[in-house]
């Protein structure tokens, strides 16, 4: 195991919670899962990828939109089972509902309340809808 991944509390698939933040709003973008390999790859690609636990494979955000995560800095929590990576998001859009964020639905009193707009269209962005 390198040093980068010594020190994280893998869960028992082998996967750590890897959280997008714009790096320089600190807005956050994302959630994702990550093993071993995507950690290593997203360091010395200089770009985020993940692992699609629906897909079972890596997956590199933006290889079908074009939204590429820049990594700008990557840092781990206090518990060390979580990543959060610090990104400049290409495109401006994180989520495949085409909104900069994957958490646009806030929680109101009557309910989940969708509060962002979508940028572009998922038809536009992957020829067909979520």
């Amino acid at each position: 195991m390198t040093a980068l991944a010594q020190d994280i509390q893998w869960n028992d698939q082998g996967l750590v919670p890897a959280i997008a933040q714009d790096w320089q709003t600190g807005e956050v973008l994302m959630l994702a899962w990550m093993n071993r390999e995507a950690l290593e790859l997203t360091v010395s690609e200089g770009r985020a990828v993940y692992w699609s636990r629906s897909r079972q494979g890596l997956w590199r955000k933006g290889e079908e939109s074009g939204h590429v995560q820049k990594l700008k800095a990557l840092r781990i929590d206090c518990d060390e089972d979580t990543v959060l990576l610090q990104v400049e998001q290409l495109g401006g859009i994180a989520c495949h509902t085409g909104r900069r964020s994957c958490f646009y639905r806030k929680w109101e009193s009557d309910g989940w309340q969708v509060t962002d707009a979508v940028v572009r269209s998922p038809g536009d962005i992957y020829g067909k809808t979520p």
